[in-house]
C-alpha cells in the first residue's frame, strides 16, 4: 500500500480529521479572521512590520481646502533698479525733488529691506519690514501704509 494512503486511512470515518471540535479547521477562525481583521489587536506585530502607515492620518488637507494667500514681495534694491520701468508703467511719479512710488497698483504686498537705496523715495505699500523702513528713511524718503 502506498505511503499517502496509509496516512489518510487513519482518518477514515472521522468528522474532524484530528482537529478536535467540529469546525475548528474551517473558514476564517483558524487564521485569525478574513482580510484586515485584528490589525489593531492580535495582528499588531504584523501591522508594525509590514504596514506601519495603515492607521492614522497622513499628509496635509489644508492645501486642498483653502489656498494660502499669495504674498508678493519686493526688495528695496529692486525698487531703485526698476525706477525707469515704474515711471513707464505710471506707478511712480515725480513730485518736486521726491519720487512717489505706489506699489499697491503692482500688487506688491510687502517691501523687504534687502539691498541699498540712495534716492529719497516715498513708497506706498500695505506692509514693510523694519529694515526696509530704516533704509528708506535713512535715504531721506518716507513710508506710507494705507489705513494705518
Amino acid at each position: 500500500m502506498p505511503m499517502n494512503q496509509k496516512r489518510n486511512r487513519k482518518y477514515r470515518g472521522s468528522r474532524t480529521i484530528g482537529y478536535g471540535r467540529v469546525g475548528q479547521h474551517r473558514k476564517a477562525g483558524q487564521r485569525g479572521g478574513k482580510g484586515n481583521a485584528g490589525l489593531h489587536k492580535y495582528h499588531w506585530s504584523w501591522t508594525i512590520n509590514y504596514d506601519p502607515d495603515h492607521f492614522g492620518k497622513h499628509g496635509s488637507r489644508t492645501a486642498f481646502m483653502s489656498p494660502a494667500p499669495k504674498t508678493r514681495i519686493l526688495n528695496v534694491a529692486e525698487i531703485e533698479k526698476s525706477l525707469d520701468k515704474l515711471f513707464e508703467e505710471k506707478v511712480a511719479r515725480q513730485e518736486g525733488n521726491k519720487v512717489m512710488v505706489n506699489l499697491i497698483e503692482l500688487g506688491v504686498t510687502k517691501v523687504l529691506g534687502n539691498g541699498n537705496i540712495s534716492h529719497p523715495l516715498t513708497i506706498t505699500a500695505p506692509s514693510f519690514s523694519k529694515t526696509a523702513i530704516k533704509k528708506i528713511q535713512d535715504a531721506g524718503g518716507n513710508v506710507v501704509i494705507p489705513g494705518a
